[in-house]
């Protein structure tokens, strides 16, 4: 046997249409832009008109097709202007990654507004996302969808269980969600990283950098990196769940 044929046979990104929700930063930007320099097109969205800017021109830089809009995916008519632009530009989605998440503390920790806009991100947002791609991949009768959840659903640390309550809730919901869409040819992933590099922690850049050295925290990078594998295998294989945690965090 030939070396080039001891790999399993890849699907290509190049030309596939990729809607990536929270993809202006952290995590959501590396995804695109891995995906991107694969010559994929890429449809994002984010809040901030600059960070949406900075996110598009880095997917072009390494060779990508890029477009989005600013949205806010706690409410419905976004959700819905969202996908009525990606229609518009990429003419339909092979992949949708869901991803857009904000931080969420104890309930106890937090007023009415606060947490109910986080639920209404992480959880309702990624739902009402999910049923429009859903409606879009079944009249095609093939798609990929992947969540990227947080090990937070297994972990349940003190002191955040509005953002665990979210976590959870979405790990259930891709589990069901598979076994609902499989025969109509839509493949569903959830991707659930630990402790990632963000703005989310509270500790300084200095600190977060001291953490990755001592493999105590991830890079976004990493988590783009699983993703690519995910949505690169052939249509025979579900890659269903992925856990990816920093070396030394043991829970």
């Amino acid at each position: 046997m030939e070396a080039r044929n001891a790999h399993t046979k890849v699907e290509p990104l190049e030309g596939k249409r990729i809607l990536i929700t929270g993809g202006t930063t952290g995590i959501g930007q590396a995804i695109a832009i891995l995906l991107g320099s694969y010559k994929a097109r890429i449809f994002t969205l984010g809040r901030h008109q600059e960070q949406l800017d900075e996110a598009l021109s880095r997917i072009r830089e390494v060779g990508g097709q890029a477009d989005g809009i600013v949205a806010d995916l706690s409410k419905q008519e976004d959700v819905e202007r969202v996908f009525r632009q990606a229609d518009r530009v990429l003419g339909g989605i092979d992949m949708f990654i869901s991803n857009a998440a904000l931080a969420g503390e104890s309930i106890a920790d937090m007023d009415n507004a606060g947490w109910r806009n986080v639920v209404e991100t992480n959880l309702l947002g990624y739902m009402a996302c999910t049923k429009e791609a859903v409606s879009r991949m079944q009249a095609q009768k093939k798609g990929h969808i992947v969540f990227i959840g947080s090990m937070s659903a297994d972990v349940r640390e003190s002191g955040s269980s509005v953002y665990v309550a979210t976590k959870a809730a979405i790990q259930g919901f891709a589990e069901a969600l598979r076994k609902e869409v499989n025969e109509t040819g839509i493949k569903v992933c959830l991707i659930e990283p630990g402790k990632v590099k963000s703005d989310i922690h509270g500790t300084t850049a200095d600190e977060q950098k001291a953490e990755i050295a001592k493999e105590e925290m991830l890079l976004a990078e990493d988590i783009a990196v699983a993703v690519h594998y995910v949505v690169t295998q052939p249509h025979r294989c579900d890659v269903v769940s992925m856990q990816i945690r920093p070396h030394m965090q043991l829970i």
